[in-house]
């Protein structure tokens, strides 16, 4: 265990340079980061990472986030980012924001549990910036036991860690003092995960709302249904739609012949009123019958009695006195009238 001063320019190279040998032998760290001082470890070194898991308490389920010294480095590790994420990093990195972003499939690292996620920061502090360009991504999870404070200085840290740490850099008291805020942007809409030194407020600020699901747009379906519904209504109110179909013309002749249009048929669900005596005088047709099953046909008008009627013209052409008794004249041949009676053409 060896603590090296960083505040120093004079001594701050060989902190670095004895930082770097201990990360690339596998060993544990402590740095200071802008929000709390941090354990760290080659992210790509499992035994590492292990160990760092082992001196925090903690197991597997809680995998650490990863530290990177560059912005470029946040699309060599992480898979399908949403399009505000550019935006969200330009503006708040570096800085006390940490996002869950989901892993490339690639990567040959073991953080723990991730569930094919990794928690990634880049830290505003000059110390930790020079450090994660020498070594890499770093696997660091604040300095401190499982369920202690974490620690705001060097000396928190190693009365907490001890001998699990192999180099201790000092970088004086933590700027921040509070861990950083972690932002799920896997899931849809966006979920703060862990309140900290960035608000939810500064996020909204920067890149919208992502907390709040967007309002589904409408299917075509949807549409289509909505159209009907309209449609149908129309019609059940009796009133005719501005836009008729060609076949819409038999129910402007059925409402001038006195009959009930169709469309009032079906909504009501009872029969047309029965064809007017002058309607089928004038000999006009009549409607076509709705095919609904809720219509039932008209029923039709009575007949005229066919005896009283060929009686009525059998009258009109042929005297009283000489039905059945006419004889017809020669050269003529008899025709049957409309009550079964024979009668002259002459």
């Amino acid at each position: 265990m060896t603590v090296h001063d960083t505040q120093n320019p004079e001594s701050r190279e060989d902190a670095l340079a004895a930082a770097v040998d201990a990360v690339r032998g596998g060993d544990l760290i402590v740095l200071p980061t802008d929000t709390v001082y941090g354990i760290g470890a080659d992210a790509f070194t499992p035994d590492a990472v292990t160990a760092l898991l082992e001196a925090k308490g903690r197991g597997r389920d809680t995998p650490p986030p990863v530290l990177i010294g560059d912005h470029a480095v946040l699309l060599a590790l992480a898979a399908d980012v949403p399009d505000y994420l550019e935006d969200l990093t330009d503006e708040l990195w570096p800085g006390a924001l940490t996002l869950i972003v989901t892993a490339q499939r690639s990567l040959t690292w073991d953080l723990g549990e991730t569930r094919g996620t990794v928690a990634l920061r880049m830290p505003d502090d000059d110390i930790a910036l020079e450090l994660l360009r020498r070594t890499g991504p770093l696997a660091v999870s604040s300095a401190n036991r499982h369920g202690k404070p974490a620690a705001t200085s060097i000396l928190d840290a190693a009365t907490q860690l001890g001998d699990a740490v192999e180099i201790y850099l000092d970088g004086g008291p933590a700027r921040i003092g509070e861990s950083s805020t972690i932002l799920d942007t896997t899931s849809t809409p966006a979920e703060i995960v862990r309140e900290g030194a960035i608000s939810k407020a500064q996020i909204i600020e920067v890149v919208g709302d992502i907390f709040t699901a967007p309002e589904p747009e409408p299917s075509e379906e949807d549409s289509e249904s909505s159209d009907e519904h309209v449609a149908g209504a129309e019609t059940t109110d009796g009133e005719t739609p501005a836009a008729v179909s060609p076949e819409a013309g038999a129910s402007g002749d059925a409402e001038t012949n006195g009959t009930a249009p169709e469309d009032e048929q079906s909504a009501t669900g009872t029969p047309a009123e029965p064809v007017s005596t002058d309607s089928a005088s004038t000999g006009s047709p009549a409607p076509a019958a709705s095919t609904s099953v809720l219509d039932l046909p008209a029923e039709p008008e009575p007949a005229p009695d066919a005896t009283s009627t060929a009686a009525q013209e059998s009258n009109a052409e042929t005297p009283l006195d000489g039905v059945g008794r006419q004889t017809p004249t020669t050269g003529s041949e008899p025709v049957a009238g409309e009550d079964g009676a024979e009668s002259s053409r002459g």
